[in-house]
């Protein structure tokens, strides 16, 4: 058979292949990063691929010696590097992966914080099976934590607490519900934009002060930028040279870009930057002297 009869050949089988499927194979190599399978539903080439985080969750004793036997599941087909990935700890925790491939996204379920880390929230689901390696079934990452800045995850929610999120995707790889709780929140910039407007008058405290400019807080959650320019009347070097973090300043709002999520304002364009010049009586015309 040739290159071309071979490459129909393989394109062929992709397109059989569905996610759930659950496909058998002899290892031919098997490495720190991966492992490839020859499939028996196609000998041409070992297609099958199982990353290291697809690998068993259980013991080294499961591990995986070329010329051995396994049975994994399909959770992913990939037509451009042509490979099918496998995922062995999803024919081994069956329980886990049908509750998960069971939600879908804009579904909300409610649960209990498991665990809270520095890089993430773990939620222990109602209804949802309990994870072989990890707290919770559930996973929040830092960025859909909360709509507002916050600096420690603590801030947001707390062990034990009952919380309600939006799932997002299945996370193959962990075994677990990729979640949002910050989709749950409504959004304050957006509830910020319907009430003010440009030329508005506002009293904010710095927050971040950047090459470029400074940051202002001007509400709950709500940011908006001093350009450089914006920042006096004269010639800023430096936005250091001017305000401070934590300084009680007054800015106008120049633009709000919804779409952007961007507050632009300015400091220089306030009344007190330019203060209104009042001018002093008209002279009175000088009189003509009168005849005698």
């Amino acid at each position: 058979m040739g290159a071309a009869e071979d490459e129909q050949s393989l394109a062929a089988f992709l397109g059989t292949v569905n996610v759930g499927d659950v496909l058998a194979g002899t290892v031919t190599e098997a490495t720190r990063s991966g492992t490839t399978v020859l499939l028996d539903a196609f000998t041409g080439d070992p297609v099958g691929v199982i990353g290291p985080l697809d690998m068993s969750w259980g013991s080294s004793a499961d591990s995986l010696e070329v010329g051995g036997r396994v049975c994994a599941e399909v959770v992913a087909v990939d037509f451009r590097s042509k490979q099918v990935r496998l995922s062995r700890s999803a024919t081994q925790n069956p329980q886990l992966w049908a509750f998960l491939q069971a939600l879908r996204p804009g579904q909300r379920p409610s649960g209990a914080v498991a665990a809270i880390k520095s890089f993430g929230v773990f939620v222990d689901l109602d209804d949802g099976p309990d994870h072989p390696v990890f707290p919770g079934v559930g996973f929040i990452s830092m960025p859909e934590l909360s709509r507002r800045r916050f600096d420690d995850p603590c801030e947001v929610v707390s062990v034990g607490e009952r919380i309600t999120c939006e799932f997002l995707v299945f996370d193959t790889c962990n075994g677990e519900a990729r979640l949002s709780l910050r989709a749950t929140q409504p959004d304050p910039f957006e509830q910020f934009a319907r009430r003010a407007h440009v030329g508005q008058i506002l009293h904010g405290s710095v927050t971040k002060v950047v090459p470029f400019g400074v940051f202002v807080r001007v509400a709950e959650g709500i940011e908006g930028l001093v350009h450089l320019s914006e920042l006096a009347t004269t010639t800023v070097e430096a936005s250091g040279d001017v305000v401070q973090i934590g300084d009680e300043v007054t800015v106008i709002i120049i633009e709000i870009d919804l779409r952007r999520r961007r507050l632009a304002l300015s400091r220089r364009r306030t009344p007190e930057h330019h203060p209104v010049v009042v001018l002093g009586p008209l002279l009175r015309k000088a009189q003509l002297p009168t005849r005698s």
